[in-house]
């Protein structure tokens, strides 16, 4: 054991079995715990069940378990995983403490409450529901503020079907992660201040908050859009921003996302036909990953494309910035290599 009075994991145990803290403990439902829970018998070095999900605990079980999560010597399998996933989802800022996940384990949970908050948030874009998907935005910045190369783990399991929030999260996933690319030393030598990153983060996140306002039989129509509702689409860019203000979101970095992500470097985007280097570097980065999250997920009216073909297909077309769609390239390249 450790001084304090912990007990060293056994080798070997970790990959089946993880310890869970105190924190992780008391976010469980106190009486019937959600999943399996285990403890180490360490006169015979084996796993013990503790309890099995669906039975009731006693007051006296409740005292024990607490004192030997202490000790070090509880755990839950890693075959429960997906259970623990969607747990730790509502109360994402467990992850910042339990050092006992996997780093692939955290990007299951990031991506699962990011998604779940994003669909809460776009289904009603009201200011209390934002504030709590803002919460679990500025823990993910907190996880990737001490090493933002956490994001690769992330980027590898964006969604593959769309949806309106599946498309939000992929977009803010892969758009860090290109944006950290791109960057490099910058901001690992301390140039990117954290209220920037937090708010560059958000704007990746909220970039296509406007389609909320578009009504869902368009959003998922399986047939070409009408005139008539291709003019409606097109002014999402334009409602998003105007939301900003009754969202108290008036920052620059969201703002280039929402205004700027279908803007074209050979001025034939929309809403503002900007051009060029009118278009911030934000607005860049998220009009290409907008165009590529979309065409690498099966939609109502196309099937998915090929993760690098797609990549090809975006570095080909003079309207976006061909650093971004290099990285672009160079990331879906190592999806080709898992």
């Amino acid at each position: 054991m450790h001084a304090k009075g912990r007990m060293d994991v056994p080798e070997g145990l970790n990959e089946e079995y993880y310890q869970i803290s105190s924190d992780i403990l008391q976010s469980f439902n106190k009486f019937r715990p959600p999943l399996d829970i285990f403890m180490f018998k360490e006169d015979v070095a084996r796993i013990a069940p503790y309890y099995k999900v669906g039975g009731r605990l006693s007051k006296e079980q409740i005292e024990q378990l607490a004192g030997m999560v202490k000790e070090g010597i509880i755990f839950v399998s890693r075959k429960d995983h997906p259970v623990y996933v969607k747990h730790i989802s509502y109360q994402l800022d467990l992850v910042l403490v339990d050092r006992n996940l996997k780093e692939s384990e955290i990007a299951d949970i990031f991506i699962e409450a990011l998604t779940m908050r994003m669909s809460e948030f776009l289904d009603q874009p009201v200011a209390v529901v934002m504030d709590k998907l803002w919460t679990d935005l500025m823990v993910l910045t907190e996880y990737l503020w001490n090493d933002p190369y956490r994001i690769k783990a992330l980027a590898k399991r964006l969604h593959r079907d769309h949806t309106l929030s599946q498309h939000s999260v992929n977009c803010g996933v892969l758009a860090l992660s290109i944006f950290i690319r791109m960057k490099g030393k910058n901001f690992t030598d301390g140039d990117i201040s954290r209220t920037h990153f937090d708010r560059l983060t958000a704007g990746f996140f909220l970039h296509d908050l406007g389609m909320s306002k578009i009504p869902l039989f368009i959003r998922e129509k399986p047939k070409p859009l009408t005139t008539d509702e291709r003019q409606k689409v097109d002014k999402h860019p334009m409602l998003g921003y105007e939301m900003l203000s009754k969202l108290d979101l008036k920052y620059k970095e969201i703002e280039a996302c929402v205004i700027e992500h279908h803007e074209r470097l050979n001025g034939k985007g929309y809403p503002q036909k900007k051009s060029g280097r009118e278009i911030t570097q934000l607005g860049r980065i998220i009009a290409a990953v907008d165009s590529y999250c979309a065409m690498i997920c099966k939609r109502p009216f196309a099937e998915a494309m090929d993760p690098l073909q797609a990549a090809a297909a975006i570095s080909q077309d003079k309207g976006y910035d061909p650093e971004v769609t290099k990285n672009i390239q160079a990331w879906a390249l190592t999806l080709k290599k898992k």
